[in-house]
């Protein structure tokens, strides 16, 4: 064959077969909102209790991209309807009373059972960098390996404001998936224990046994908020000082507050080393719930938390919006160096900004 001949077919081939790729239909290429976000595949997946799914679910809450955020509060709405149903326990302590150690042995204990337990554990997040240790996993190994388990860490991001929004709605999800026990806990710095007191329906206070020295520095307004005192480590050498120490809180709750209407707040001493006192615990909890639900507190609580929610929800977008706006800023920071300069009042540069 000549170089004309094999010239020729080879040409020939090349317009066949372009002609045969303008007769056939081109594939089509999804643009990205011709694939919106499965929700029902993404709720379906929380319901039944997969981990995946509910991680996914509550790492779009938690983001700050504009549109996961949306993805996250409509995944939310439909999830609603089956939330509200499990029990909310806030956990706190004083530093090195083993909150940690005490809710592994407390969520081991609970989903042998058959209580499917999740733990929404508070880690403080540095102020500067916005990072934090989330160890929590590796504080409570044998209860994340626990399948009926969930433990998720919650950073605060430099913000108290942050644990209440984040960790409301992801107790929610959690009640979604079919957890019916939910514990939080607490980083103890002071205001972190309201914020949570006004997200749960029992709060619990772990202390040590010796309470001498501890209840002199230990702020009244922390144990109004309690409705169970646990004396932790009551271990055997510590058995009879834990008793000792238990008649001691109870003395002093005789001229505290209540923090729930119709209850008596308990002080109960445990060990989570040896396992006594836990499940006495569990029953404590059991009589609380009983106990409230039957005077129709425990619904009203309920109401006025999402209330308050709704309320600092309010003051948080109005803050967002407020210096959001680069004028506004800008603003402020003129007013600023005016007051630090004595060249206004506090007063009347807040008068200038709001004119």
């Amino acid at each position: 064959m000549d170089r004309e001949t094999r010239t020729r077919r080879v040409m020939e081939g090349v317009k066949a077969a372009h002609d045969g790729m303008m007769a056939s239909p081109r594939k089509r290429f999804k643009k990205p909102q011709d694939n919106p976000f499965d929700y029902d595949n993404m709720a379906d997946g929380v319901r039944s209790g997969s981990r995946l799914h509910l991680g996914k679910a509550i790492t779009l809450l938690e983001s700050s991209n504009p549109e996961h955020k949306k993805h996250g509060q409509e995944l939310l709405n439909r999830l609603l309807p089956h939330t509200g149903n499990s029990i909310r326990i806030g956990i706190t302590g004083v530093p090195g009373a083993g909150k940690s150690t005490f809710i592994e042995t407390f969520g081991e204990m609970l989903t042998s059972l058959g209580h499917r337990v999740a733990v929404l554990a508070i880690d403080p997040s540095s102020s500067i960098t916005g990072g934090s240790i989330l160890g929590d996993k590796t504080r409570m190994e044998s209860l994340a390996r626990n399948p009926k388990a969930f433990i998720r860490p919650s950073p605060t991001a430099g913000t108290l404001g942050g644990v209440h929004k984040k960790t409301r709605e992801t107790m929610l999800l959690c009640e979604a998936a079919g957890y019916d026990v939910i514990l939080v806990e607490t980083v103890g710095v002071g205001q972190s224990e309201t914020l949570v007191r006004g997200m749960v329906d029992i709060f619990m206070l772990l202390v040590l046994t010796g309470a001498g020295d501890e209840l002199q520095g230990m702020k009244k307004g922390i144990l109004e908020l309690a409705d169970a005192i646990v004396v932790h480590k009551a271990d055997s050498h510590n058995a009879e000082l834990a008793k000792k120490t238990v008649r001691e809180y109870k003395q002093i709750l005789h001229f505290l507050q209540r923090a729930t209407e119709g209850w008596k707040t308990q002080a109960l001493p445990a060990s989570s080393l040896e396992g006594t006192g836990i499940s006495e615990i569990w029953d404590m909890v059991k009589d609380f719930e009983s106990t409230v639900k039957g005077s129709g507190y425990w619904k009203k609580r309920r109401q006025n938390q999402t209330k308050d929610w709704f309320n600092s929800m309010i003051t948080d977008e109005l803050l967002s919006r407020f210096y959001g706006d680069a004028e506004r800023r800008k603003q402020v920071g003129t007013l600023e160096q005016k007051v630090l300069q004595d060249q206004l009042t506090v007063a009347q540069a807040i008068a200038e900004l709001f004119e």
